[in-house]
């Protein structure tokens, strides 16, 4: 069975990017996958430093994203890129956790502007052999587009953040024949 993994690089209780992620996660799960949530907000995650190999749960959540066919990865917008919880998790991984892997990429906006943290993702997912696919998810005002239950209103929003989770899956599908 097809194994795809969501990394929610958000620390907020009520996270917007968890919630999308699981939007993604529950498409990919109606098109077969088995799937995992990563809350870097609940994790014992210290900062990165490359002198010691285990840190926290570093290597209990490596080990969950390399067995992954799939990762969908989601960040909120902080000062137009990527956060830094996530960025601190993706200074654990390299290219054991990720090659030959799928990824899509999912960006939650407080206000407009969520391209270049999409852009500075993929980049970084490339570096460590990743697959990203062509479908991605930047979400304007996200606070107003997911309601408090954690669904997504608009329908062409949730379609689009709905497709990402079968666009991952079928990728990683791909990859692993």
């Amino acid at each position: 069975m097809t194994r795809i993994v969501a990394i929610s690089g958000s620390r907020r209780t009520e996270s917007t990017t968890r919630a999308a992620l699981r939007v993604a996660l529950d498409a990919a799960t109606d098109a077969g996958a088995e799937t995992d949530l990563i809350d870097l907000g609940r994790v014992d995650l210290p900062l990165y430093h490359p002198d010691e190999d285990a840190q926290g749960d570093s290597e209990r959540l490596k080990r969950r994203v390399r067995e992954a066919d799939g990762v969908i990865a989601g960040t909120p917008v902080y000062r137009g890129s990527y956060s830094s919880t996530f960025k601190n998790f993706h200074d654990f991984c390299g290219s054991d956790e990720y090659e030959d892997t799928a990824v899509g990429l999912l960006a939650t906006a407080g206000g407009g502007s969520y391209g270049g943290t999409l852009e500075h993702l993929r980049s970084t997912f490339r570096n460590v052999h990743a697959w990203t696919v062509p479908h991605e998810v930047g979400i304007r005002g996200a606070s107003s587009e997911i309601d408090d239950d954690g669904r997504i209103p608009d329908d062409d929003l949730r379609r689009r953040t709905e497709r990402l989770g079968r666009v991952v899956t079928e990728h990683a599908e791909r990859l692993g024949e």
